[in-house]
């Protein structure tokens, strides 16, 4: 966000009642300007180019042009950041597949608790937004044809994301066969979210992915996703590894948190393990992953210019965290460099 320089919002939504819900709530805030709002796509196609909006809202379900559907037109001609406003549903997933930058889960209108929580979410990722890059991320993915022998199967690959992380997750796992070691996974996601994440990966990749229950061992071309409400360690039993979920107060401002699960693995995993920090806003997993890197483990940043938001990896990087700083293209590539 710039300093002195409102937000300027398009707000895309067919309900006349919810347009002015979501216009009301994040005019409250000083430095957002609803600069439009518009009933459909093909009405925020024309306010788009009247009133240069920074960041776009959109909900998914619209006549005539469902929000996907928009985002996926809209991106290649105009690339603004995109909001999508949506039911608890795997469209969600789908409009980060084509380039939304976040999402968030639309209120029960009928409480004003839950409406109030929904703008004040609404409020800072448009903040995260306003400071996001729109990237084409199909362009930027190609296939390395990595080869699957020789690598240390024994190892611990733990992975933090935040902003832009569901989709630079599945752009890395769709290039890694399932005799990479086990794999944990901290996204920064609400909770219902990161069970529909994990099944969603589960399908469309080698991996057996699941949502993470205490309990759960890591396995070899196995992925555990931390729950969206729940902090996620891990533990050594033996010559294994096991999980705890468990609720807790924010770390960084976030639960589940990145460092929690960094600082677990550099205390129980040492130098058998693996770190990567990807795109998204703010500094956790940073002091983490340094925790990691103390300990004797290979650590990985995401780049600047693949990052949609280059928060995380950009602290992380800065305090030395960072062994090997590489694209969202070329991290599979750098984790079996790692491994053999």
């Amino acid at each position: 966000m710039k300093s002195g320089k409102k937000i300027r919002v398009l707000v895309v939504d067919d309900s006349m009642v919810f347009r002015e819900i979501l216009s009301r709530g994040i005019s409250s805030d000083p430095y957002i300007d609803v600069v439009a709002k518009a009933v459909d796509p093909f009405d925020a196609r024309d306010k788009i180019l009247e009133f240069e909006p920074d960041v776009i809202t959109c909900d998914v379900e619209m006549p005539r042009m469902n929000g996907i559907e928009f985002i996926r037109r809209l991106l290649p001609q105009y690339p603004l950041p995109v909001i999508v406003v949506s039911t608890v549903s795997e469209a969600v997933f789908d409009s980060m597949s084509v380039g939304a930058v976040d999402f968030v889960t639309k209120p029960d209108v009928q409480s004003p608790g839950s409406v109030e929580g929904f703008i004040n979410e609404m409020i800072d990722k448009i903040k995260t937004a306003a400071n996001a890059k729109v990237l084409d991320l199909k362009s930027m993915i190609t296939s390395h044809g990595l080869i699957n022998d020789n690598i240390d199967t024994n190892k611990v690959i733990a992975i933090g994301a935040s902003t832009g992380g569901t989709q630079a997750i599945y752009n890395i796992l769709k290039y890694l066969p399932k005799t990479m070691p086990g794999i944990l996974v901290v996204q920064h996601i609400p909770p219902v979210f990161s069970r529909m994440f994990a099944d969603r990966l589960n399908n469309s990749t080698a991996f057996e992915v699941k949502e993470a229950e205490t309990g759960d061992y890591l396995e070899q071309g196995r992925v555990l996703v931390s729950p969206g409400d729940r902090h996620m360690k891990v533990r050594r039993v033996g010559d294994k590894y096991k999980v705890e979920c468990f609720y807790g107060d924010r770390v960084n401002g976030h639960c589940p948190s990145v460092d929690v699960l960094f600082q677990s693995v550099a205390k129980e995993v040492g130098d058998n393990a693996i770190g990567i920090i990807l795109t998204g806003m703010g500094y956790d997993g940073a002091k983490g992953l340094l925790a990691m890197r103390r300990k004797g483990a290979r650590t990985i940043g995401q780049d600047e210019k693949s990052s949609i938001v280059y928060g995380m990896p950009k602290v992380a990087y800065d305090i030395g965290a960072v062994e090997k700083q590489v694209s969202l293209e070329n991290i599979p590539h750098t984790i079996f460099s790692m491994l053999r």
